[in-house]
């Protein structure tokens, strides 16, 4: 329980939440001071009224002492109901009275143990050991052998006890801390069979078997309103003023109206090493002085049997008391430090404790919603996205709170990349929202595309994405990354007619294996140039393969008309030579279009073609090899065309080839023809030897011979 003593007079029992469940009409004035037994049994208090007040906390019984002057401090003997109820107490009348009921009789026994030094300030009692301060310092008495073992002395330059008091706590049964004005001592009570241990004894009775040793002293840069124990470290209250900080804490009274700080709890070794500071929150601490505070711990530890702070398994409170304000301070646990760190924006800190273990696992949730919120208000939308795997984990319904959450801030483009298939598996609706953000934006096509394809089909229905992005498809915005992915999503939703038909615009080289793979032949007609553009060899074999449900007309059409820049001519070429090479009259309609396609891409080609194909017109293939001075091939199409004169003229002057003029004479099987033929080459002497050398067995020598006008030389000896 708490005690809490008021300017009234009156005793208020609480609880540790604060509720009251007693209260103790105890005095007409300021209680100064309070002090449990160890059993929690007996309340004893004294007020400025002089007088000194036993109550029971469980019965009516009270006890009232008077002793007309202003009483400061009381302590009750820890073993109050069974050491003959006696209690020490002090006041300004300078004396420490200790006070024992008789055993016949009903009265009190009153004894002065010390007198004459002042007024007594505070006073605390552990086990056998009573100490007390007075204006010349703290003295520690044995109570068993009646005897004192120790006098501190009061630190020099420390304001008067009526604007700071002393401070007096048993840290266990044998060590006193004393806080006093800037002054920290710790006190260890010893015995000549434990030995110095090397520490330097101090102060000591040479004829008594206990001694004092302090082990520990330090100054502080703050005024001490109160100390406790807290393990192996100290819990002060420090009170600091602006007046103090100019002084640097000389020997003047600590606070000056309307001048000092916050109050500070500082956690301090006993070396005096910082571990931690916290400015406490009280109201109207401007205007409060050093003395207005007061600090005590609980559970209380006036008992040898409460290990010297408190009892194993209750948790340590700190109580400081101000003229208006309670403030209860306890150590941070793990969800202490968590909220604090999330309090002051130290979101990273508070998500590394949770995930070392400390806390409850639902705090996760908490630090990871409140550390999404924090970057999200940020604008740290990509570093919010990276971590939502580790903070949302496999709550399906988190993951998808924000998903939606990202999607109305325009910026789910960053989350897709993390968004889980599986463990956990989010809504169809949610994979889909995701989908559709990425066709919003050119720059996050690519991002659409990656995830169409690593995404499981089977988590989303492709339809709602496909017609998000189909009234895109003759726009700007329509990218062929875009393209792909619609592609994909067609492929997704058994459409491969449509996706055929992008994969062709976008020239993907696998396209030739998913027209095989989904037969898809018939919708090859309004793509021959996409393909040929691709690879012209495949989609030659192809066409002419299918060239049943693909003719030739459609083929060819769509090559002529094409606005694609390529070579149109050159791929009509391949096509319709592999086509004739296949069927020689598949493509007869386009035979005159294929004479001036091999004239112009491969000219040896020309013969074998003239001579096989009827579906060609003789004037105007003639029309072209005289364009392009293919004289073989003209005089292939005179001697067709019956024009054997001009077709014999054209080898003998063009060629001057007397051996093919011969074998063109002899292919007509005209007698007219070998007239000509000599008739022409008597006009070129050099060609008369060259006319006997190649006509022999097919006209006599010596006719021809004797049309050769006299005095005409040929060039050439002939032997007959």
């Amino acid at each position: 329980m708490v005690a809490l003593g008021t300017h009234n007079g009156t005793l208020h029992i609480l609880d540790f939440q604060g509720n009251q469940v007693k209260e103790i009409a105890a005095h007409t004035a300021t209680i100064n001071d309070i002090s449990f037994d160890a059993d929690g049994e007996y309340i004893g208090s004294c007020s400025d009224d002089g007088t000194v007040v036993i109550s029971s906390l469980f019965t009516d019984e009270k006890l009232k002492f008077e002793y007309h002057r202003p009483m400061k401090t009381i302590a009750l003997d820890p073993d109050y109901y069974r050491n003959y109820r006696r209690f020490a107490t002090g006041g300004l009348a300078g004396q420490v009275l200790i006070l024992t009921k008789k055993t016949w009789g009903g009265g009190y026994h009153k004894k002065v143990l010390r007198d004459g030094e002042g007024p007594i300030h505070s006073m605390k009692w552990r086990t056998d050991l009573l100490a007390w301060a007075n204006d010349a310092g703290v003295k520690v008495h044995d109570m068993k052998m009646d005897k004192g073992i120790a006098f501190i002395e009061r630190p020099k330059g420390i304001p008067r006890a009526e604007f700071l008091l002393p401070q007096l706590v048993w840290q266990d049964d044998t060590v006193l801390v004393i806080g006093w004005g800037t002054s920290v001592k710790i006190a260890a009570i010893r015995t000549d069979s434990q030995g110095l241990n090397g520490m330097q004894r101090s102060i000591t009775t040479a004829s008594y078997q206990k001694y004092v040793d302090i082990v520990g002293s330090f100054q502080t840069s703050y005024h001490i309103s109160g100390i406790a124990p807290f393990g192996d470290l100290l819990v002060v209250l420090a009170y600091v003023s602006e007046e103090d900080k100019e002084n640097n804490f000389s020997n003047a009274v600590p606070s000056r109206q309307g001048t000092a700080q916050r109050p500070e709890i500082h956690l301090v070794s006993w070396k005096n090493d910082e571990l931690t500071t916290d400015a406490l929150p009280i109201h109207g601490y401007e205007h409060y002085k050093a003395k207005d505070y007061a600090l005590a711990h609980a559970p209380f530890s006036g008992s040898s049997n409460a290990g010297g702070q408190w009892a194993a398994g209750d948790e340590p409170l700190y109580y400081i008391v101000s003229p208006k304000d309670i403030v209860v301070a306890k150590p941070r646990d793990t969800e202490d430090h968590i909220a604090w760190l999330l309090q002051h924006g130290w979101h990273e800190k508070a998500l590394a404790a949770v995930e070392a273990g400390q806390g409850r696992t639902e705090l996760l949730d908490e630090v990871g919603s409140r550390y999404l919120d924090h970057l999200i208000i940020e604008r740290k939308y990509a570093e919010a996205a990276r971590l939502c795997p580790k903070l949302l984990r496999g709550s399906p319904s988190a993951w998808e709170r924000w998903v939606f959450h990202f999607a109305h801030l325009r910026q789910l483009a960053v989350l897709v990349p993390y968004i889980p298939t599986e463990n956990p598996q989010l809504s169809d609706t949610a994979y889909e929202v995701a989908l559709v953000a990425l066709t919003t934006n050119p720059s996050f096509h690519k991002l659409l595309l990656t995830t169409v394809k690593k995404w499981p089909p089977t988590l989303y229905s492709a339809s709602p994405v496909i017609s998000a992005i189909e009234p895109h498809l003759n726009s700007s915005s329509m990218t062929d990354l875009l393209k792909e992915a619609l592609a994909e999503l067609y492929v997704i939703n058994s459409q491969y007619d449509k996706a055929f038909s992008l994969y062709a615009e976008l020239l993907k080289p696998e396209v030739f294996e998913f027209i095989e793979k989904h037969n898809l032949h018939d919708d090859v007609h309004d793509k021959v140039v996409n393909l040929m553009t691709l690879d012209n060899k495949r989609t030659v074999n192809l066409l002419i393969q299918h060239r049943d449900t693909i003719p030739p007309n459609d083929v060819v059409g769509q090559l002529l008309h094409t606005s694609q820049s390529c070579d149109k001519k050159h791929l009509l070429h391949l096509y319709l030579h592999a086509l004739f090479e296949t069927d020689m009259n598949a493509g007869k309609d386009f035979h005159d279009m294929q004479v001036e396609l091999y004239a112009d891409y491969e000219p040896r080609m020309l013969l074998p073609f003239l001579r096989t194909s009827q579906h060609y017109r003789l004037d105007k293939a003639y029309e072209i090899f005289a364009q392009k001075e293919l004289v073989r091939e003209q005089v292939f199409v005179l001697g067709r065309m019956g024009n054997a004169k001009e077709a014999l003229s054209t080898i003998i002057n063009k060629l001057e080839d007397i051996q093919e003029a011969v074998e063109f004479v002899m292919e007509q099987h005209d007698d007219e023809l070998w007239e000509e033929l000599i008739r022409q080459c008597l006009q070129k002497p050099e060609m008369v030897g060259m006319l006997l050398e190649h006509t022999v067995g097919n006209l006599d020598p010596l006719y021809i011979v004797s049309l050769v006008p006299d005095g005409l030389e040929i060039p050439r000896h002939v032997c007959i």
